[in-house]
């Protein structure tokens, strides 16, 4: 989750996702997977790896796009009448003129929506980010627009960008969903401070060994107008608990 250039969920643009270097990966999770379904699957086993390869494909577009908080339910379903006609050779017209034809302005009402969206979004953090400061005095607002508030006050060694830190941590957006947490998952994680987010960057640098502090950071020092994967959207404002354990 933390890592600056990589996203939560890895980009696969080609059927090497399910290449024999993931398929221990995804058989060692299969029975994992049926113990925490909700439901029924849609199909028996012998159709659900096919099924498996649309939903792969659909979090690789999806996931990355958000259409579906961009498209209204009918255009979603003209874009699946796309997919589906060309994936099958039905299509009557050719792809490359329609993408010639149309592109532009597909491009155009993408970027349109998603600023609307990120405008939105922004704004909601920075009132977020209002509201934290007024409830928490002695929190401290940053240059660079991190909000550091100490939880408790560590007494050892105190990181920079060249250290490796060991912590706990547990993040999530300004509405309390939680997108990643190490200790939900019970165990640390430990990692190069300089490979991270700039807002855990300079955070952390304000931490002791044995502290634990409250980090809110606006996009600009999370990720940014691109977001990460399907779980934390662009513009987002991120808020994190970390506890940090030792300092390398």
């Amino acid at each position: 989750m933390l890592l600056s250039n990589m996203t939560l969920f890895a980009t696969l643009s080609t059927a090497a996702a399910f290449t024999s270097r993931t398929l221990p990966r995804f058989a060692a999770k299969a029975a994992t997977a049926r113990a925490m379904s909700t439901g029924p699957f849609p199909h028996d086993d012998e159709k659900m790896p096919f099924y498996a390869l649309g939903v792969n494909l659909a979090k690789q577009v999806g996931g990355q796009t958000g259409f579906k908080s961009l498209l209204a339910d009918d255009e979603l379903e003209l874009v699946l009448q796309g997919f589906g006609e060309e994936i099958t050779g039905a299509s009557t017209s050719d792809a490359e003129t329609i993408l010639m034809t149309y592109g532009e302005s597909l491009n155009a009402i993408l970027q349109e929506r998603s600023a609307g969206i990120m405008g939105r979004v922004k704004k909601e953090g920075e009132d977020f980010v209002a509201g934290f400061l007024e409830h928490n005095e002695e929190a401290i607002k940053t240059e660079s627009g991190l909000v550091y508030y100490s939880m408790k006050e560590g007494e050892g060694a105190q990181p920079d960008l060249t250290s490796t830190v060991e912590v706990h941590y547990h993040g999530s957006l300004i509405d309390g969903t939680v997108f990643d947490s190490s200790v939900d998952r019970g165990q640390t994680i430990s990692f190069p401070l300089g490979g991270v987010i700039k807002g855990w960057q300079e955070g952390l640098a304000l931490m002791k060994e044995g502290g634990k502090a409250t980090l809110i950071i606006p996009s600009e020092a999370a990720y940014g107008d691109s977001g990460s994967g399907d779980t934390i959207p662009p513009g987002a404002t991120l808020k994190f608990e970390v506890e940090l354990f030792k300092v390398m």
